[in-house]
């Protein structure tokens, strides 16, 4: 009788304390802190990122100038598509004060320069190693777009792909004054 108490006993800890264990998990996954969604007059969340050539590039650091985020992939058909357009409006855009950054969103630094080099692309290229500024901006799907101003506010987000005026509209809309 005294070994079946003990093992009852045993059981009843061992139930209180799984139960105690899936409580406390599920407690945390629901209030655990989400990433809010970005939208439209929004403060542009500050990163640091490297290019392709190894150079930094923290957002904050363009303030002054219209910055046109743009998120993407190697693999991504529309993103191939924008990036030949984007590249010509940009040599004619950056002297008034714009800037392209491209970010990679988690491919090999081998992958995405084989990329750049075929496309011959000439603005920024950074990679999103970890993904965290994709998680910060909770970027879904791709291509997605942000054009921020030169105050850092994000002016609009773009999801899908973008047409040749629709870019070039895009990147009037946040050149300098």
């Amino acid at each position: 009788m005294d070994k079946k108490k003990k093992r009852f006993y045993m059981r009843t800890v061992i139930l209180v304390l799984m139960t105690l264990a899936i409580v406390f998990t599920i407690y945390s996954n629901l209030t655990k802190e989400k990433n809010e969604i970005l939208q439209v007059g929004d403060k542009a969340p500050d990163f640091v990122l490297v290019d392709m050539k190894g150079e930094k590039h923290q957002l904050s650091d363009y303030k002054g100038q219209g910055v046109f985020l743009n998120f993407w992939g190697t693999w991504c058909k529309p993103c191939e598509r924008e990036f030949p357009i984007m590249d010509k409006h940009y040599q004619e855009y950056k002297e008034k004060g714009l800037e392209i950054l491209a970010v990679n969103i988690g491919e090999s630094n081998f992958a995405v320069q084989k990329y750049v080099d075929r496309k011959s692309l000439r603005f920024p290229v950074l990679i999103d190693n970890n993904k965290s500024v994709m998680e910060t901006y909770n970027i879904n799907p791709l291509p997605t777009t942000l054009l921020i101003n030169p105050e850092g506010i994000i002016e609009k987000v773009i999801t899908g792909e973008m047409s040749e005026e629709t870019i070039k509209a895009y990147m009037e809309q946040i050149i300098p004054i």
